[in-house]
């Protein structure tokens, strides 16, 4: 089976020769090894997939032993189960949908929950669960209570912002820090929170983007994961500039997605170490 270690710690000489000294006397094979050393932090940074047969426990806690302090996450080269949350917009969740349903992605979706019913026909068609929550005449805290409900009710690693157009609250952030990635439809850190592509109109901008993010407490502006952007002209209206988002969103979404579902993405503060 295969395995993969994602390693970091302060950088020192003789890293690499300890972790695959430990990998050897397991009798584990590397299959893909990529480093990073961040020079102005001395942080070093490892992403190891192996093969073979061993307790990858004991060989995390081995690893551990050579190299001191340091973070070392275990994770096992298979599909990630997720759960997708959604406002109005379907591009994001179709996209995802379909992905999910010819497996071109190492991901399952285990629900969709939505603050209106939307979408809810669109997600059943693909036999995915869809839980309604509605927003209306209860308070964000109320809201997210009753969400956290239904999560009781899958055992998933990440959380989707597919288009939910709702500030989380610190609490919730804080209980799956991490493990939550938004796509924001701007070329962050430009045009933060509602409107962006109204606020790239105003400005007059030569290009648009969209952006992938964990979800921190600060809104809009917690660790970039992937972006990408297309050129426009004078002539778009918002309007127009926001229909040719849509496509530059699903496609962000898409690729970041694919790097942290693969475990290549390392957070290291408010940004990310990604190896592709």
């Amino acid at each position: 089976m295969n395995f993969i270690f994602k390693i970091a710690c302060k950088d020192e000489k003789g890293l690499v020769h300890k972790i695959s000294d430990v990998l050897l006397k397991n009798n584990l094979n590397i299959v893909k090894n990529d480093e990073f050393v961040d020079r102005e932090k001395s942080l070093f940074f490892m992403r190891t997939e192996v093969s073979g047969i061993a307790d990858p426990q004991k060989v995390m806690d081995q690893i551990k032993d050579q190299l001191g302090d340091c973070n070392i996450e275990l994770s096992k080269n298979t599909p990630k189960n997720i759960v997708v949350l959604v406002t109005k917009e379907h591009h994001c969740l179709s996209d995802l949908l379909i992905r999910n349903h010819f497996k071109d992605l190492n991901f399952n979706i285990l629900a969709v929950i939505g603050n209106y019913e939307s979408l809810k026909d669109m997600t059943e068609k693909f036999d995915v669960p869809f839980h309604y929550i509605s927003t209306e005449n209860i308070t964000r805290e109320e809201h997210e209570i009753q969400i956290m409900q239904t999560l009781k009710n899958y055992e998933f690693d990440y959380l989707v912002l597919a288009k939910f157009m709702r500030i989380l609250s610190t609490n919730f952030v804080e209980k799956f820090k991490g493990r939550i990635v938004n796509i924001h439809h701007s070329f962050l850190p430009a045009f933060i929170g509602a409107n962006p592509y109204r606020q790239a109109f105003e400005r007059g901008v030569k290009i648009i983007g969209a952006t992938a993010h964990f979800v921190t407490d600060d809104l809009d502006e917690g660790p970039i994961i992937y972006q990408d952007i297309i050129k426009v002209s004078h002539s778009k209206t918002a309007k127009d500039l926001a229909n040719l988002g849509r496509d530059v969103e699903r496609n962000v979404l898409a690729n970041a997605l694919k790097l942290v579902f693969e475990d290549k993405v390392f957070i290291d503060g408010n940004k990310t170490i990604i190896f592709e």
